[in-house]
């Protein structure tokens, strides 16, 4: 039967992954211990300059066995001094393997008995990155579609809902919007000020479950 591994041999991993990235210049990190109540877990914490993303991304994923892009979270910071934009990826090293195939055919899945004996560079670890764009109208950063799969799907939302570019993106399109949404028009940035900021009075209930906007029931 298979052990958790302890929040010590997790720590470690992370930090042994630390060490190596922020050689990279313009990386930064922290160990980040966080709880879900009933276990404690450590995560990498990232930050990263533009410049250096693509950098970052490949040693993750070829040096680091970094296997699984979960999430792209795009802000837009108007009113930020020191950042106008941001990203936000979260990573997993799953440590999930191909099974060996015998000759005859089955499969041997392994099962971790012993966590102690895991190598550190393999001990399955989450890794958040952030990344601050400059202002500019048009913020864009390298794509990471080639090198995760996963990334595919949230960098085609994060431009659809925010207007980041992702450099070298095959395939870029409309997930959310209707297809024929005016180019240059991304709901999430501050500027088009959609009618649902800053006014919470006009809802029915404390919940929302009866919030509705005032011109609701108007032809449009």
């Amino acid at each position: 039967m298979g052990k958790r591994v302890s929040a010590e041999a997790q720590k470690e991993a992370v930090s042994r992954l630390l060490d190596h990235v922020t050689s990279i210049e313009g990386v930064t990190g922290e160990v980040l211990s966080r709880t879900n109540g009933t276990q404690d877990r450590n995560i990498a914490n990232i930050a990263c300059e533009p410049s250096a993303w693509r950098t970052l991304a490949e040693t993750l994923k070829y040096d680091h066995s970094v296997d699984h892009c979960s999430m792209i979270t795009g802000i837009h910071w108007p009113e930020s001094t020191d950042k106008n934009w941001e990203l936000v990826y979260h990573f997993l090293r799953t440590g999930v393997l191909d099974p060996e195939i015998t000759e005859s055919g089955s499969t041997i899945i392994p099962r971790i008995t012993d966590t102690k004996k895991m190598d550190p560079d393999a001990i399955p670890i989450e890794i958040q990155v952030n990344v601050a764009i400059p202002e500019t109208r048009t913020p864009s950063i390298a794509s990471v579609q080639d090198i995760w799969i996963g990334a595919d799907w949230n960098e085609k939302e994060t431009w659809d809902l925010v207007g980041i570019d992702f450099e070298g993106h095959e395939g870029m399109r409309r997930v959310l919007n209707p297809h024929e949404t005016p180019p240059g028009y991304h709901p999430l940035q501050k500027q088009h000020k959609l009618r649902y900021h800053g006014f919470e009075e006009m809802y029915d209930d404390a919940q929302g479950f009866l919030r509705k906007a005032p011109d609701s029931g108007r032809v449009k």
